[in-house]
């Protein structure tokens, strides 16, 4: 048995892994789970480590199950191949993604880092950049701007930042 790459739609990452183990197919599929901003609040929720990938478990015999159907499948998009030759993942990255998986397990990796450089998007301070310090509980962060030439602590909403680029 190997294990190959499914490249799925967007977004639609568990809708291929369900339809794909309906059909008796061995797939793993590694999630992280993260903070994102929903609705003005933050939320935590399981994303795809590698979005819009998948792995599928099949035997050494490619001919001995068609490839047709997992190509057909919904939230399929394609199959990763170099040339006609299916992509074939190096024996021991499945292990090792899921030891990973499983220490993280229970942990949440934060929406912003301390130190990273953020842009305010709502409310009087409105456009200007500062550097994310900290987190408050779930309704509050800290920021620190610049103003009038002295640093200034700003307590925010999480949802009035975004990440700046």
């Amino acid at each position: 048995m190997h294990w190959y790459l499914v490249h799925t739609k967007p977004r639609r990452e568990q809708c291929a892994l369900e339809h794909l183990e309906r059909q008796g197919f061995s797939c793993y599929l590694p999630l992280l789970r993260t903070e994102k901003l929903r609705r003005a609040s933050l939320d935590t929720c399981d994303e795809p480590l590698f979005p819009r990938y998948l792995f599928i478990e099949l035997g050494l015999d490619l001919q001995a199950r068609s490839w047709g159907p997992i190509r057909s499948t919904v939230g399929v998009s394609r199959l990763v191949t170099f040339g006609a030759v299916p992509a074939k993942v190096p024996e021991g990255l499945i292990d090792q993604l899921r030891l990973h998986e499983a220490q993280l397990r229970g942990q949440v990796v934060p929406l912003f880092q301390p130190g990273q450089r953020v842009r305010v998007t709502q409310g009087p301070f409105a456009g200007l950049e500062g550097v994310f310090q900290i987190a408050e509980g779930e309704r509050r962060v800290l920021v620190l701007i610049e103003m009038l030439c002295k640093p200034v602590l700003l307590p925010l909403e999480p949802s009035a930042l975004r990440k700046a680029g």
